[in-house]
């Protein structure tokens, strides 16, 4: 028996159980015939011809029978490996890191995201791949990240420009452009509030997304992106947002970090009626033993295991 590289369910030595072969690949056992030093090669000869944001490499892939292949039009996947770049902290755990972020938001929150899994290059070198979700009936939908939404770019923010609005604001984009917002606006707050708890400090902007509906509404995408970048960056900011534009709270003044006292003000600004955003805060230290779980049960290594479980402990005394 193995672990499903996609759930973490025990399958029989294979490395996705049929669930995640349906889901993620059509169910079919996917090849990834490439090495690592494959990848730099393909990111290098397709980076003038596709973009897709983010500083991280990564390549669009398409499931040509069964095998994944490199692609320039139509992708269904986004392959992300170990970073080139340096990080301080824990770098070959970057792609199990993002898996088990972003499991943890599917599996115990209940939040949509994008389908995701690992896989391994040929040299046995991990790798994040998640399917595409903006393609509908074989056409690309619309969809518009939030930096997109509000009018800022480089050109009129600045290199910073994914930074320079509050969560708070991201409430004003979310009513103007979903008819049903309520609802909209809801999911939000779960999700900013699932980013702090698991120490994802660079959820800015271009992060979140709408899409439109067939019926022509927009509403939240799966999410995606879904990291603990606290794990790698133990120096850096606890949130890429600030909560509020104009606002502190007592316990930030006192404390100099969100705690509970602001995720109701937060809810108190979306019109959340504070009955719901109680429950909704509630849900994560509840979950605490299915959490470290599923942590336990993933591919990160040993250390980071830990590591991860200790900021999930801090962040959860801070809401409580």
């Amino acid at each position: 028996m193995t672990l499903c590289q996609g759930c973490y369910k025990y399958t029989e030595n294979k490395q996705y159980c049929n669930s995640c072969l349906k889901k993620m690949f059509k169910g079919k056992t996917p090849i990834l015939n490439l090495e690592k030093s494959d990848f730099q090669k393909v990111s290098y000869e397709m980076s003038d011809h596709f973009s897709i944001s983010g500083v991280q490499d990564k390549i669009s892939l398409k499931l040509e029978k069964s095998e994944l292949v490199p692609t320039i039009v139509n992708g269904e996947y986004i392959l992300k490996p170990v970073p080139q770049q340096h990080i301080p902290k824990f770098q070959n755990d970057v792609p199990a890191n993002e898996h088990l972020t972003m499991q943890i938001a599917k599996q115990i929150f209940k939040i949509p995201t994008a389908e995701n899994a690992l896989i391994y290059f040929t040299d046995g070198e991990p790798a994040y791949i998640t399917k595409r979700f903006d393609r509908r009936n074989g056409e690309k939908v619309r969809q518009e990240d939030f930096c997109q939404l509000a009018g800022i770019s480089p050109e009129t923010n600045g290199k910073n420009y994914k930074y320079d609005f509050s969560v708070q604001v991201a409430g004003n984009i979310i009513k103007e452009f979903c008819s049903a917002f309520l609802i909209e606006l809801e999911k939000f707050f779960k999700l900013a509030l699932f980013n702090y708890v698991f120490g994802n400090g660079d959820a800015h902007f271009k992060n979140f997304s709408l899409i439109e509906t067939q019926d022509g509404d927009f509403v939240h995408t799966p999410a995606y992106d879904l990291l603990n970048t606290t794990l790698h960056y133990p120096e850096e900011s606890r949130m890429a947002l600030d909560l509020f534009d104009d606002f502190e709270t007592k316990f930030y003044k006192q404390n100099g970090f969100y705690g509970y006292e602001d995720f109701i003000k937060l809810a108190e600004f979306y019109k959340i009626k504070q009955k719901r955003a109680i429950k909704i805060i509630k849900e994560f230290p509840a979950k605490d033993e299915q959490i470290i779980a599923l942590i336990n049960s993933s591919f990160l290594s040993g250390e980071a295991k830990d590591r991860y479980i200790d900021i999930f402990l801090d962040r959860i005394k801070a809401i409580s």
